[in-house]
């Protein structure tokens, strides 16, 4: 069968069933970035309609590289985190929106060489066992959390108060010694997220193949049975005229702007949280997956960091922001998928809601479906904390680290690049010094001039 030969299906113990399943399981617990990213994005100028398009087609790039290029499960797209960074972060700086494409694309061409000549796979590779497993724990709490705080189960402490007091901040109201608190569980979207969660649990339990999708569609259902989803204003639109045209934004990047001493601090913010954003998901999702060897590293690491290198250049090039693998496709990776097959199957779902934006966007507003799956992929990730050493502190407190700044600053780069940063610390302090090696030393260093000269947010 062509297929079994061009991605191994039988060798790596999947199916075309099984990698369908995975596919569109990862596409609807993503797809979100559709309405997402642009609007976050229209906060840097950046035209929203356009800007739509130009997420969509990065992730069906992003998504085939994948697959043809590394035959791994895992989806591509824009970054949640770099966007609010490039909308954001960089307003201070008073640069307008082809600059940051511009970037965008210098960080993509930057991650390219660097993965061609193997530094970044010699970074990878030099991380402790210990460490890249806090990844995967880390990233797992904080998918549940962002699970838990999109179904409205857990919402922000200010959640509720008068707009008056809320908006005129500490003058009237001083900052909350419990920043979240439980949402409300009398409204019918959030008990039916719990449903939909306990619904997924129970098929997970039992093996049922596409659990997860499974348990999204029918909370979807009876969710939209219960007017709980809103009419879509349309059905088609042509993607690329009107309203949508790529024109406007595709090619208009800044990139000698870029080059200039003063952007130093920009550039290496956007490439230490690109770079650990992608190796944290990668060891995180194939952990997830059983893809890891005995050390803990990603087998052939520098095939999706090539990917994840030239979808970033594409991201600058059609107007959009830092593109790399999505932690997301844990929820296929669970269904069974292992193979590039589900990656295009997830590509063939953005292509087609490319010419359905009108009809895709109010799906995405349907938390209570797709939230619970986020929960429920969090619930099986920190299964890895297992192979974190607990009896030695040197390795314990820097996985510790990593993990509690991941969650509680709602930043997975921040997590990553302190623990980075703390790790060699205790060991000299340990007098461990020998278990220190020179790629350790050098992505130690830079996280922590991340720190001092960086952007971090």
């Amino acid at each position: 069968m062509t297929l079994n030969r061009l991605f191994k299906l039988q060798e790596r113990g999947s199916s075309v069933r099984t990698e369908v399943i995975g596919g569109a399981t990862t596409f609807i617990t993503m797809a979100y970035i559709i309405v997402v990213n642009p609007a976050i994005l229209s906060f840097a100028g950046i035209p929203a309609g356009p800007s739509t398009v130009a997420t969509i087609l990065t992730a069906v790039v992003g998504c085939l590289l994948m697959a043809f290029i590394a035959n791994r499960p895992i989806a591509v797209a824009p970054y949640m985190g770099e966007n609010a960074f490039i909308a954001f972060g960089l307003a201070a700086m008073g640069i307008g929106w082809q600059q940051r494409l511009g970037t965008v694309f210098v960080s993509g061409v930057i991650f390219l060489i660097i993965t061609i000549f193997r530094v970044r796979s010699w970074l990878a590779n030099s991380i402790s066992t210990s460490m890249k497993h806090s990844f995967a724990v880390g990233i797992g709490l904080f998918l549940a959390f962002i699970g838990l705080y999109e179904t409205g189960i857990v919402t922000s402490f200010v959640a509720g108060m008068p707009v008056e007091v809320v908006a005129h901040g500490a003058k009237f109201l001083p900052t909350p010694d419990v920043p979240v608190k439980i949402g409300n569980l009398h409204n019918p979207e959030v008990l039916l997220a719990i449903a939909g969660f306990l619904l997924m649990t129970v098929l997970l339990f039992r093996r049922v193949h596409g659990a997860l999708l499974i348990g999204i569609a029918v909370t979807a259902a009876v969710g939209c049975m219960f007017g709980f989803g809103k009419m879509p204003t349309g059905v088609m639109a042509w993607p690329f005229g009107g309203e949508y045209n790529l024109g406007q934004i595709a090619f208009q990047l800044d990139i000698s702007g870029v080059l200039r001493l003063s952007f130093l601090p920009v550039l290496l913010t956007l490439f230490l949280m690109s770079f650990l954003d992608t190796l944290g998901t990668l060891v995180g999702v194939g952990a997830t997956g059983d893809m890891l060897d005995e050390k803990g590293n990603f087998p052939d690491i520098e095939r999706p960091m090539v990917v994840d290198a030239m979808t970033c250049m594409f991201s600058g090039l059609v107007g959009t922001s830092t593109s790399g693998a999505y932690i997301e496709s844990a929820t296929g990776i669970r269904e069974g998928a292992r193979t590039g097959l589900a990656s295009v199957v997830t590509a063939g779902l953005f292509t087609v809601s490319l010419f359905f934006i009108p009809l895709v966007t109010p799906l995405q507003h349907l938390r209570y479906a797709y939230g619970p799956a986020l929960i429920a992929v969090g619930v099986l990730m920190i299964g890895s904390i297992r192979k974190i050493n607990f009896d030695d502190l040197t390795e314990l407190v820097p996985a510790f680290v990593t993990i509690v700044m991941m969650l509680f600053t709602y930043n997975i780069a921040n997590g990553l690049t302190a623990g980075l940063v703390v790790y060699p610390i205790i060991k000299l302090a340990a007098g461990r010094w020998r278990e220190l090696n020179a790629g350790t030393v050098v992505l130690s260093s830079l996280c922590l001039v991340y720190y001092l000269f960086g952007l971090p947010h």
